[in-house]
């Protein structure tokens, strides 16, 4: 399978960890519930044994999901970034031209996108202008809050 979905190496990281604990550790615990529900007796008005079954079906979705995820993605590794031009893993600060505000984005995958930590995907509007731009260029993206101009000041790694 091919290696598509560049992550930074802490949500890697996160990520795999985050398998590892379902597979071990909940699926157990979810494995001991069905044990614990199945001695209440009758299993079609067991609510405890309903509830159980429940879990388990959401843990192995998640299980999948993750899996899945991990055996797409691969650690960007920052010691080859380029910082000549904006690509997955730089940090890009920029001036939104029209507030006269410097913001500093990470441009990371969809997976790891936080609007809250100023992580913002690559497939977004802004994103998507900010690729393979250079220092002291000027992008224009529309957003859904309207059009939007930056000037890139700085990439780092």
């Amino acid at each position: 399978m091919e290696k598509t979905i560049p992550l930074t190496q802490a949500k890697y990281d996160e990520l795999t960890k985050q398998l590892k604990q379902c597979e071990t550790v909940e699926r157990t615990e979810v494995s001991n519930a069905i044990k614990a529900a199945k001695e209440f007796g009758d299993l079609s008005e067991n609510a405890e044994y309903s509830a159980a079954k429940d879990a388990q079906e959401k843990l192995e979705i998640k299980i999948a999901q993750l899996a899945e995820i991990l055996a797409k993605a691969y650690p960007i590794d920052t010691s080859l970034l380029s910082t000549k031009t904006v690509s997955v893993g730089n940090y890009v600060k920029v001036l939104d031209v029209e507030l006269d505000e410097e913001v500093t984005y990470q441009i990371v995958s969809s997976i790891e996108a936080s609007s809250n930590e100023n992580k913002i995907s690559d497939q977004s509007p802004i994103g998507k202008a900010l690729i393979g731009r250079s220092k002291g260029e000027t992008v224009f993206s529309k957003t859904p809050a309207g059009a939007i101009e930056l000037k890139i000041l700085d990439i780092s790694k």
